[in-house]
């Protein structure tokens, strides 16, 4: 995908985010302290991911029913594979679950940039 493409597609997915990555991004918004802050549908590469914390190098997937899929789960594994040869942590949150506890699950997120941040 050409650069000026993933920008028009990045700006959509922005504007057209699932219920579950608006309730996570509603809670990660911002600063959060010791200069972690989170960006959505960011482009890096091939890919443009849900979230992503430059300072730490931490990728939040939103994994919503068609992660199931056995091609899809194939294509993560490829994608992830790439992140963590770039330095990159992938982690991965299933949407549904994200719905049913949305702060217990923004709260780990939070806590999961902050010990990257103090392994650094």
């Amino acid at each position: 995908m050409r650069a000026d493409a993933k920008i028009v597609t990045a700006r959509r997915l922005r504007k057209d985010m699932t219920k579950p990555e608006v309730w996570l991004w509603m809670r990660i918004r911002g600063d959060l302290g010791d200069g972690l802050r989170f960006r959505r549908q960011h482009a890096i590469g091939q890919y443009i991911l849900d979230f992503y914390c430059a300072k730490v190098r931490l990728a939040i997937e939103v994994d919503g029913e068609i992660h199931t899929h056995a091609e899809q789960h194939v294509h993560d594994e490829i994608r992830d594979e790439w992140l963590k040869e770039q330095g990159i942590k992938t982690h991965r949150i299933i949407a549904r679950d994200l719905l049913e506890a949305p702060d217990e699950i923004a709260q780990g997120v939070i806590a999961l940039a902050r010990q990257r941040l103090m392994d650094l």
